[in-house]
């Protein structure tokens, strides 16, 4: 295993920001820490790549002890925190070189790994990296975490605060730098994201809710599915707690998601309720799960 964790656990204080965490990432997988903030996620990685102590368990990296081969593991990992934490003040190109000197490489030797990155930000590689958009910060980033050619690469968040774009170009990277050979764990809140992985583990509160694919997790969802809208949302949300049938109610988009306590659930009879609830132009129609419906379900 290129990464294992066993019985984790670390307090800060009264707070447990991880409790009793195991899990396992195979070598060239691409796995995903899914969960919101404050569950655990960054504590994790820190632990991983060993700027922090756990209070309990074992974790290994690559083969290596976190604790007694931490200055190994620091050798054989990229990592790249959820804030942008390059030297703001030298331009794009000092930065690559400053990180390429501290693992005794350079740029050229290494080229071929960061090239579909750095491609990208060459044109700007005299810009200083504070004037980058965040994009580009990312990009940066995530090509100063390779330069010295890793064996496990540890992503924090990367595509927080970053637009829709730059996050699907992100993703296509992440897959290329997997085809070759390169051990990957990812942490995202965004669960649209959690289907990019091969494997994901749903963190909440400190712990792991379940560790499985994007396909099987969504593929144990126990009910039925409904896209619900109606003239009022808000009051629409009200009613539905109200009826009695309900089995959980949230807003997903422009829709209202809802499942039923019955197995034989009737749509109509539904409409004929909320109608009675006075809603008007109700729109009722099953859908298809997703990562966020399971973890909502989860996470109950």
């Amino acid at each position: 295993m290129s990464i294992s964790l066993k019985h984790i656990s670390k307090s800060y204080g009264d707070l447990k920001a991880v409790d009793d965490i195991s899990f396992e990432v195979k070598e060239g997988e691409l796995f995903g820490l899914i969960g919101p903030d404050g569950a655990g996620k960054t504590t994790i990685f820190r632990i991983l790549t060993t700027l922090l102590l756990a209070d309990e368990g074992v974790a290994t990296v690559a083969g290596y002890d976190v604790v007694e081969d931490y200055k190994e593991i620091r050798n054989h990992v990229g990592y790249m925190p959820g804030r942008f934490s390059l030297y703001q003040d030298l331009t794009v190109e000092e930065n690559l070189r400053f990180f390429a000197t501290i693992f005794g490489t350079t740029i050229e030797e290494n080229y071929d790994l960061i090239k579909d990155i750095y491609i990208q930000i060459e044109p700007f590689k005299d810009r200083r990296a504070g004037k980058l958009s965040g994009g580009m910060k990312q990009k940066l980033a995530l090509s100063c975490a390779l330069i010295h050619k890793p064996e496990v690469l540890f992503l924090d968040e990367p595509t927080t605060g970053v637009d829709p774009v730059s996050r699907k170009e992100f993703w296509e990277m992440l897959k290329r730098l997997q085809q070759k050979g390169i051990t990957i764990l990812v942490s995202t809140p965004y669960m649209d994201e959690a289907a990019l992985c091969d494997r994901i583990a749903l963190i909440q509160d400190a712990k792991i809710l379940e560790i499985d694919t994007p396909e099987d997790i969504v593929k144990h969802y126990p009910k039925k599915i409904y896209d619900v809208r109606s003239d009022d949302m808000y009051e629409l949300i009200l009613a539905l707690n109200k009826y009695k049938h309900h089995y959980s109610v949230y807003p997903f988009g422009e829709f209202v998601h809802y499942t039923d306590k019955r197995n034989d659930f009737n749509p109509d009879e539904l409409k004929d309720y909320l109608e009675k609830e006075g809603q008007k132009n109700i729109y009722i129609e099953s859908t298809k799960v997703t990562i966020e419906d399971a973890f909502m379900e989860l996470a109950k």
